[in-house]
């Protein structure tokens, strides 16, 4: 009646614990090669090593390749290549009268036609009592021991593809936002534990839409993929239908060509659905790079592609630990043939998720902790290992701990205005969004809010901030957002499950731009004595006096402790404040103004129709213009 004891970041939220099999263990076969090398006949298998001397990852590919996971009503069946062979195996526990009715383990094998004259399996420990059948189930051999060759034929035929039954579909309502405010949310429900035949958790995690624009597919950090259709409605019923299961801990999902890829924390998996009933038979595994520990904070987060067709997805390091291997803390990217991994940046403590801009960089969160003085939006070149965001517990050749060696963010974010950034993204030029169209958003997973990110560039570095979207708090925290290909419009969906404040289990939204002014800040320009910003809707330019601007600095200090408080913080003057006649462009004058990793900038103003216009920025200056 239990599988596991159900502790861990993903299970009861707790850090530092690991998840346990419970219960008698049957069989337990060391961390070692299954089969030897199929040229050399060699076990020791080269893999990457850990600092603590223990090896993770795969052993090389023209050794032995894990191909994926066949999903049958007979039990999964494991594909996999030796050298150039195929071999399929399905694994069985039985209890054998024989044997007092004891739990018995049984591995089917089938193996293609080969050229190699011999292919050494590895059975399980000496120790273990081991019996060998044919074809026909007939019994060949058996012994206690395994260090004694035996030779096998080979078998053409498949182990049967009986396919799983159709999905059972589930039914759940849009309920649209009202319109009276300047964006509408509308809730596409999803379907709770309580309402799905599976029980499953619906921590939405990832999604992406089909090509027809009717329906997306919908990952679960928990290791479900649902397709949801019904999605262009303004309102109406929604169809799910859980398509796959047993997936570990998917953190980001893009369809590719009408085929779902989803990034889990020991794979990049392609889904098939071989005979078109929507349930998927076969998880193809399309790289298996990622190096695996059993750290909890050890997530894989996002899932974006390039137009060359190459994946791109980030990977946590070990929150209050130093790393052990070189994925810890970075950056990367997965080649389209999924032949090859690449470290595109380092230093990264728990970067949620991945944007790809426009001109091939990149832009990931972190989160405020070890290194890490508060939350940083950080702009990537993708240079290499070398590109250092500032974590020295991540994995990189960067050691230096002096803050001239990182790179700095484009800003940082206190706690209080953004707990815990998660992925951002464009909004694209011809998007439903107005004047917000091609701006920059960040997501919330801490506090369930979406944030434009105006920006500039001085002396090559990006800096500007961020400013909440008007509208009420999603209840669960959002990490994933995408733009709807017809309708124009923001779609997202997040979860709870560590720290964060909004702790519904999960949520799929849809935000759309109303016909109302939005009054946000477009464009941020630090000048030598004052700062400048564009608006996306035009303000009462009567209401734009110094008086009614805020503005703050304040230090860090980035040390090995977690997090850092304000130093040095205070208030500077505004002395003057001009509009220009448009009423869109603000611009403060600040004599005291320095370069901060720190500043905020309140302003009262009032709409042209006398409603008050309330904003607050958070936002950073490195450099100043000549």
């Amino acid at each position: 009646d239990q599988f596991v004891d159900w502790k861990g970041i993903d299970f009861d939220g707790s850090h530092g614990t690991h998840t346990s099999i419970v219960g008698d263990r049957i069989l337990v076969t060391p961390d070692q090669p299954g089969w030897a090398h199929p040229e050399t006949g060699e076990w020791d298998a080269p893999r990457v090593a850990g600092k603590d001397g223990r090896e993770f990852g795969p052993i090389p590919r023209e050794w032995a390749q894990y191909r994926g996971m066949h999903l049958l009503s007979s039990g999964p069946a494991l594909e996999y290549s030796v050298g150039k062979t195929r071999i399929m195996e399905q694994p069985s526990v039985k209890l054998m009268k024989s044997n007092d009715n004891k739990p018995t383990l049984f591995r089917r094998l089938f193996i293609e036609e080969t050229n190699v004259e011999n292919l050494l399996l590895r059975v399980g420990p000496a120790r273990e009592e081991v019996s060998f059948g044919d074809n026909e189930g007939r019994r060949l051999h058996s012994r206690g021991s395994v260090s004694e060759q035996w030779s096998v034929s080979s078998y053409s035929s498949p182990i049967p593809l009986n396919y799983l039954p159709p999905p059972v579909p589930v039914t759940t309502r849009i309920e649209p936002g009202t319109e009276n405010g300047p964006f509408a949310v509308d809730v596409l429900t999803v379907p709770d534990a309580d309402l799905n035949p599976h029980q499953s958790w619906m921590r939405t995690s990832g999604f992406d839409f089909y090509p027809d624009g009717k329906r997306a597919a919908v990952c679960t950090w928990m290791g479900d993929v649902w397709i949801v259709e019904g999605i262009d409605q303004l309102e109406g019923k929604l169809t799910w239908k859980r398509i796959c299961s047993g997936l570990f801990q998917p953190l980001g999902l893009k369809i590719v060509d009408g085929s779902i890829y989803v990034t889990c924390r020991d794979q990049l998996a392609k889904l098939h659905d071989k005979n078109g009933d929507e349930t998927i038979d076969f998880i193809e595994c399309i790289n298996n790079d990622h190096q695996v520990t059993e750290h909890f904070h050890e997530f894989a987060m996002g899932l974006q592609t390039d137009a060359d067709g190459n994946f791109y997805y980030a990977k946590s390091a070990r929150h209050a630990k130093d790393s052990l291997v070189p994925h810890h803390g970075t950056l990367l990217r997965v080649s389209r043939d999924g032949e090859k991994t690449d470290i595109l940046a380092t230093g990264f403590r728990a970067a949620n998720g991945v944007c790809l801009n426009p001109d091939g960089t990149f832009i990931v969160t972190d989160q405020e902790g070890h290194w890490n003085p508060k939350n940083r939006i950080n702009w990537v070149n993708g240079d290499g290992p070398n590109e250092f965001f500032g974590n020295i517990y991540g994995y990189s050749p960067v050691t230096d701990t002096a803050d001239s060696a990182m790179k700095n963010p484009l800003c940082w974010i206190t706690n209080g205005f953004d707990r815990s950034p998660s992925e951002l993204l464009w909004v694209p030029e011809d998007a439903a969004w107005g004047p917000l169209n091609g701006q920059l958003l960040n997501l919330s997973y801490g506090y369930g809010k979406v944030y434009v990110v105006p920006h500039e560039e001085v002396n090559g570095q990006k800096q500007g901030g961020m400013c909440e979207l008007p509208f009420e708090q999603f209840p669960t925290g959002v990490m994933r957002g995408r733009f709807h290909p017809d309708d124009g419009q923001l779609y997202a969906c997040g979860m709870f499950a560590w720290a964060g404040t909004q702790q519904q289990a999960g949520g799929f939204y849809r935000i759309r731009k109303t016909e109302n002014p939005a009054f946000l800040p477009t464009k941020l320009t630090a000048t030598r004595d004052g700062i400048s910003f564009e608006m996306s809707d035009a303000i009462d330019i009567s209401s734009a006096l110094p008086s009614h601007f805020t503005v703050k600095t304040w230090d860090l200090k980035r040390t090995k402790s977690y997090g850092s408080k304000h130093f040095n913080e205070k208030e500077i003057a505004v002395t003057r404040s001009t509009v220009s006649e448009d009423g869109k462009t603000l611009t403060l004058t600040l004599p005291e103004l320095k370069p901060t990793w720190g500043m905020s900038i309140e302003m009262k103003l009032t709409a042209p129709n006398g409603e008050p216009v309330e904003r607050l920025i958070h936002n950073s200056i490195f450099e100043l213009p000549e």
